[in-house]
């Protein structure tokens, strides 16, 4: 094989139609423009949406409230779920997702005291924690870290 006799694929490759080029080129004249109208002019054309001046859809549906793209949803453990674990066990996202605790870590995990807490030590590294599930896990002799 040498380069001057390398081709490119089948298909590859498409000429541009060239308009307004006569009129046996297919595309002469008008330049497949049609005959008139607001598309057939130099910047003619609507807008997206534009229904000729109905109404255009997304303004005849109804609004209704609001979407937050800053919010932040936490996967919630609660302090009995934590009793799954062994003491002076070390808590972070990765740990609770192997032991099949939580699924999803999503925004990161967050503690809440919802039941009671009988295993001791535990070091707890997640994102957020409840004051209330701070106190428990201190009070078990476990220490809190928030990320």
């Amino acid at each position: 094989m040498e380069l001057h006799s390398l081709k490119a694929a089948e298909g590859s490759r498409k000429v541009r139609n060239r308009v307004g080029r006569g009129t046996s080129s297919g595309n002469g004249k008008t330049s497949g423009r049609g005959q008139k109208g607001q598309k057939a002019r130099s910047g003619g054309g609507v807008r997206p949406g534009f229904e000729g001046g109905q109404t255009e859809l997304f303004r005849r549906m109804p609004k209704r409230g609001f979407l937050n793209v800053n919010k932040k949803e936490y996967a919630i453990v609660n302090l009995e779920t934590l009793n799954r674990l062994e003491d002076g066990a070390d808590v972070t996202a990765e740990t609770l997702v192997a032991a099949k605790i939580v699924k999803d870590v999503k925004s990161g995990v967050k503690v809440l005291a919802n039941g009671e807490l009988t295993v001791k030590n535990l070091k707890v590294k997640v994102a957020k924690v409840s004051a209330a599930a701070k106190a428990a896990i201190e009070a078990a002799g476990g220490s809190v870290e928030e990320a």
